[in-house]
């Protein structure tokens, strides 16, 4: 699949659930109300969607959330996937979660094909990650973190950067993650969804952070790439990644080969715009077949914009775009 600015597409993230069992600041309001049941895709539909992505050219899946792991027998979705990792089918299937459910399901996602999963965790600090996350234990993460290393999954933690809020910590969250063998990735915080938080308070550009970082750290070029829109470099005292999604200071729109799948079917061609095409729609209609499905997925391709307009500005006092980042798929 080409778009109209000649990127390839070739990488699908898909959002099984909006729910989650934490309520990160920056993500979710405290009180969220989650989609009908009717609403959201049945693991069937959202495995036979990926796999008319899939024909298309799709290489690389990432199944996201909400929490992708709450979902209840979601390892049935991602066995289903992992059986189409080959030379004529995906390259990779990767996942995102919040770690809490890892204990129950590392061992299944490397039998299932998983070979690498990122790991949301903003603050090594215990009281700190419970006030983050509003009510998670760190502990239960961790201990999820240290199950996916031993079952033989490789770990990258991701972590936003918020300014007064865990600013203080990235030389502490290097040098653990340079001690157990993680990656880490830096994100700058975007303005998707009302949170009850002043976005304008926790925006931390990661320019700044780079520049500090390198007064303790020798960062290094490196042309590693992992198909995200993270650009990375290699520390040199500790052998690990570092990599930084700068979606406000340094937008990565030229080289998009992305587009997300919700767990209600919409797809959206980019993360910071509102169109989106009713996958569902086509999906439940009875008279479109795959070949139908096919042309309307290639149809909302061909509206894939440049890029995206994200903006944080106290003088416009509400987010960028309204859905929340757990609809669209973390």
């Amino acid at each position: 699949m080409i778009d109209p600015f000649g990127r390839r597409i070739s990488y699908l993230r898909v959002s099984v659930t909006d729910r989650c069992d934490l309520r990160c600041v920056y993500c979710m309001a405290e009180d969220m109300t989650f989609l009908p049941k009717a609403q959201i895709l049945s693991l069937e539909e959202l495995d036979r969607l990926c796999g008319a992505f899939i024909g298309l050219g799709v290489e690389r899946i990432r199944l996201t959330g909400g929490e992708p792991l709450v979902r209840r027998d979601v390892m049935r979705l991602v066995r289903s996937l992992g059986e189409r990792i080959g030379p004529r089918g995906l390259k990779e299937l990767t996942l995102t979660t919040n770690g809490t459910q890892l204990t129950k399901h590392a061992e299944g996602l490397y039998a299932a094909g998983v070979r690498r999963i990122n790991v949301s965790l903003d603050s090594l600090d215990p009281g700190r990650f419970k006030a983050l996350t509003r009510w998670g234990e760190i502990e239960k993460t961790l201990d999820g973190i240290f199950a996916a290393k031993a079952a033989g999954l490789a770990v990258k933690i991701n972590a936003v950067a918020m300014k007064g809020v865990n600013e203080d910590e990235f030389d502490r969250m290097i040098a653990w993650c340079g001690e157990h063998g993680f990656d880490l990735t830096l994100i700058e915080t975007m303005p998707l969804g009302e949170i009850n938080e002043d976005r304008t308070d926790q925006y931390l550009p990661l320019s700044v952070v780079r520049r500090r970082l390198r007064e303790t750290w020798t960062l290094e070029e490196t042309d590693y790439a992992t198909g995200g829109p993270a650009r990375y470099m290699t520390i040199r005292e500790t052998g690990q990644r570092l990599g930084f999604i700068t979606p406000m200071t340094h937008n990565f729109c030229e080289s998009c080969n992305r587009v997300r799948l919700t767990c209600t079917g919409t797809l959206y061609m980019c993360l910071g715009q509102e169109d989106a095409a009713d996958l569902r729609a086509v999906l439940r209609d009875p008279a479109v077949d795959e070949a139908g499905l096919r042309e309307a997925i290639e149809a909302a391709i061909a509206r894939k914009p440049k890029g995206h307009d994200f903006v944080i500005d106290r003088r416009q006092n509400r987010p960028a775009v309204g859905r929340h980042m757990s609809v669209t798929g973390g």
